[in-house]
């Protein structure tokens, strides 16, 4: 029985968001209806395809499902099954396909528990609402296009895939956390989510480097990004390496692996910002060296001296990896009478693991519906009136070990939801996104408090401060942690357990513990040592080497793809497990290995590559089911955008926008196949017209004809997008040291409301006395003696004032 086997989902429409967010449920064992219609839903006609001819974008989505085939005149059986399920996934606004047409609200009158998930593809209102989109416009709007690709010419954009992978994992925690309001409160919500704010996850981050360091970001080159440097993937003497360099040490530790003495010891590059002005030099020094040994070889290298580097693989690299067969990150799929393999579940429940691998149901095939379970979760309490304005999570209580990007970002999601996060700092070493420069000039402007990446990440939580290396503040943790939900971290494996709050201590102190480790590759790894960034997890994830130009390299499609993925998919597995140890009061371990996070977005050619042993056809900017399909110039200089005609019936409207009659009436050219033989032509056409037009004024008429399109944006320019500010997606709070700062907000309502920002990040140690004294019941003297033995404080240690805490704590 898994974590989930007592939830019943139904999903309605055709939307690979709502696909992904129900198979997460099917995953931990609920039964999920998927509602097609009789010839089958379009997403099943996908590529890329099996032998067969069998999508291998549905087969991932879908594997252990049952499929319910229902036409258009089925009302009545869909709302019977409804009314016995406790979740609906609905990807009707994206394509209906054909779905009975419903009476949602009485639906909802009848059964007040039912949770709802609403996906679109930019909500329900606001000023892109009618837009057509697919995968490539989002990404295109959401600043994930424009900074990527050759300086000169059209960006580079990804294949398909990746919008439904995010959106999907959002939609499960809009539903995941509605389960544990539910419980509470018996309130079914209603979550409407939209795929463009889904994406912003990722491009946040350079969203407020952006506006911290100012307008200065431009596409630099295949493999570069800004704010550091090297950040890629390059070719050694056997295979492609991932290299990522951000700390002095790093970078110096990668010049004396590769006897670049001059450069370790020159000066003007002791910054990544500062290496950005000399790529070229620098590359030309140590591309040569790379080629002298294999990419493995460095790997083991750069393993002795933690530096993040890693062997970049292909799909069957990657299909053939023991260990992430062993773990359930590949697992065995069926498909019809073919066998092949796919992405398992990243959600590395120890105590409840997920399925691994299942069958991908044929139309029709599935499990008879049964009736409703008379579990706990579904006999929820009446709702009072004062319970409709509960946030799901209220009364989750979680601490928080985590710093920089992916464990912030899955407890910041927590605390939006209502959770009591506590983040806890130490004076010696706080979060690093605060910034790790000791110098005096920094800590004594109190720089570490002007840091707007820290900011966005650390919103709606309480924030101490605790030496753990210390009895005190150990004990003070413990105490914390022994009437906690949840905790959380994503240090290296060994830190917490050399501290002394390694999982089986905590479990002792408190059985209904949830506890997950976010590390890079995996508690139990063989590569467990491995230092990581957000880059070296798409290096490592086998995305790279199905991006990019036919003959080209693998390539990146983000400076730190990684860190957003993971910590959505840590938001995912700990809404699991709390579901579980909420049912039965018993908590569990979660071992999220971030690199694992990273291989859905490379899944559909897993799942092929795995049945033909085929490698991979790299599209460039086109499409292999779209035509056309590509990265367009406007007028002006560097101002793009994207254009996809998704259906047949989206083409003339576009020749009517080109004026090309004779191409509409052109029965040859009415399908994608027949398309195909002037592509270029098209094309040319396409870019003709658009370089005569700003890019949104582009956008606006393509829009207005019917047809799919998207404006590559840099990331900062969401900060003043027009439908973000309609909807309250960016919100502004003021803070101390800052003032009024923008923030992203959730990627979906519930009950139509945006999600406020409840409070301003903490300062170091803001609530040091209120949790201290408050929570714990120390008293004045006591807190003022932990502060004068520097177990608690409010200030960040300079680099002297931490050499003499190393030597005081050596004794």
């Amino acid at each position: 029985m898994g974590a989930l086997s007592h939830l019943r989902i139904v999903e309605i429409g055709s939307a690979a968001a709502a696909s992904y967010c129900a198979r997460l449920f099917a995953d931990f064992g609920a039964a999920v209806h998927k509602i097609e219609p009789p010839q089958g839903d379009p997403l099943r006609r996908t590529a890329p395809l099996t032998p067969k001819g069998q999508s291998a974008w549905f087969a991932f989505l879908n594997f252990n499902k049952s499929s319910v085939a229902l036409d258009a005149g089925s009302a009545a059986r869909l709302t019977e099954l409804i009314e016995n399920c406790d979740i609906l996934i609905d990807g009707r606004a994206v394509d209906a396909a054909d779905c009975p047409v419903l009476d949602l609200a009485a639906l909802k009158q009848r059964h007040p528990g039912l949770i709802h998930v609403d996906v679109s593809w930019f909500g329900p209102d606001g000023p892109y609402a009618k837009f057509e989109a697919t995968d490539s416009t989002i990404r295109a709007l959401t600043g994930l296009v424009k900074l990527v690709g050759p300086v000169e010419g059209p960006p580079a954009h990804a294949p398909d895939f990746q919008t439904g992978i995010f959106a999907g994992l959002w939609g499960f925690i809009a539903a995941a956390s509605s389960v544990l309001g539910r419980m509470q409160d018996g309130h079914g919500r209603t979550s409407a989510l939209s795929i463009f704010e889904s994406s912003i996850a990722v491009t946040e981050y350079i969203m407020f480097e952006s506006f911290t360091r100012g307008d200065i970001m431009r596409r630099i080159g295949v493999n570069r990004f800004w704010p550091t440097f090297p950040v890629g993937i390059y070719e050694t003497k056997q295979g492609w390496l991932g290299v990522t360099t951000v700390t002095p040490a790093q970078w110096r530790a990668f010049c004396e692996m590769l006897e670049l003495y001059d450069l370790r010891d020159d000066a003007t590059l002791f910054m990544g910002v500062d290496r950005l002005q000399r790529m070229e030099e620098i590359e030309s020094k140590f591309i040569p060296k790379l080629k002298q040994r294999t990419a493995q070889e460095w790997f083991a290298e750069g393993l002795k001296r933690k530096i993040p580097i890693v062997p970049v693989p292909d799909i069957g690299d990657l299909i053939g990896d023991a260990e992430k067969n062993s773990r359930g990150a590949i697992v065995p799929i069926a498909i019809g009478d073919e066998t092949g393999f796919t992405a398992g579940s990243m959600q590395r429940l120890t105590g409840t693991p997920p399925r691994r691998g299942g069958a991908v149901p044929a139309i029709g095939e599935g499990q008879r519906a049964t009736s409703r379970s008379s579990d706990v979760a579904v006999r929820a309490p009446a709702i009072e009136p004062g319970d409709l304005k509960r946030l799901p999570l209220e009364g989750v209580r979680v601490i928080d070990f985590s710093m920089g990007w992916a464990g912030p970002i899955c407890t910041r999601t927590l605390a939006d939801l209502g959770a009591d996060v506590i983040k806890i700092e130490a004076t010696q070493y706080p979060d690093w996104w605060r910034g790790v420069d000791r110098r005096p000039a920094y800590v004594l402007e109190q720089m570490y408090e002007k840091s707007v990446r820290y900011c966005i990440m650390n919103r709606n939580k309480r924030g101490i401060t605790l030496d753990l290396t210390r009895p005190q503040g150990l004990q003070l943790a413990k105490r914390l942690l022994a009437d906690a939900d949840l905790v959380v971290d994503n240090y290296s494996v060994e830190v917490l357990p050399k501290l002394g709050l390694g999982y089986e201590v905590l479990s002792e102190l408190n059985p209904r513990i949830v506890m997950m480790s976010m590390s890079a590759f995996g508690a139990g790894s063989i590569h467990r040592d491995c230092r990581a960034y957000g880059s070296t997890l798409e290096q490592g994830s086998g995305l790279p080497s199905v991006v990019g130009d036919a003959n080209g390299p693998p390539v990146m499609s983000h400076t730190a793809f990684g860190d957003a993925v993971g910590g959505l998919n840590g938001c995912a597995a700990v809404l699991t497990a709390l579901i579980h140890a909420r049912l039965t009061g018993k908590g569990q371990f979660i071992d999220l290995a971030q690199i694992e996070c990273m291989m859905p977005f490379a899944a559909p050619w897993i799942v092929a590559h795995s049945i033909d042993g085929k490698a991979p056809v790299k599209h460039g900017n086109r499409h292999p089911d779209f035509v056309p399909h590509g990265c367009f110039p406007c007028a002006g200089s560097d101002n793009w955008i994207v254009v996809a005609v998704s259906g047949d019936a989206m083409w003339p409207k576009l020749c009517r926008v080109l004026g090309r009659a004779d191409w509409a009436a052109d029965e040859t050219l009415g399908s994608a196949a027949g398309r195909r033989s002037i592509e270029g032509e098209i094309e040319a056409a396409i870019a003709n017209w658009s370089s005569t037009r700003t890019p949104d004024d582009a956008m606006g008429a393509l829009q207005a004809a019917g047809v799919a399109a998207g404006v590559a944006r840099l990331p900062i320019e969401l900060l003043k997008d027009p439908h973000l500010h309609a909807r309250g997606f960016i919100q502004e709070i003021d803070r101390a040291f800052i003032g009024r700062h923008p923030q992203p907000s959730m990627p979906f309502r519930e009950n139509g409301a945006p999600f406020e920002i409840r409070s301003a990040p903490p300062t170091l140690g803001e609530h040091n006395r209120e949790i201290l004294a408050g929570m714990l019941g120390l008293s004045d003297v006591e807190i003022d003696q932990l502060a004068r033995e520097g177990i608690i404080g409010t200030e960040m240690l300079m680099e002297e004032q931490l050499v003499k805490e190393k030597k005081r704590a050596a004794g």
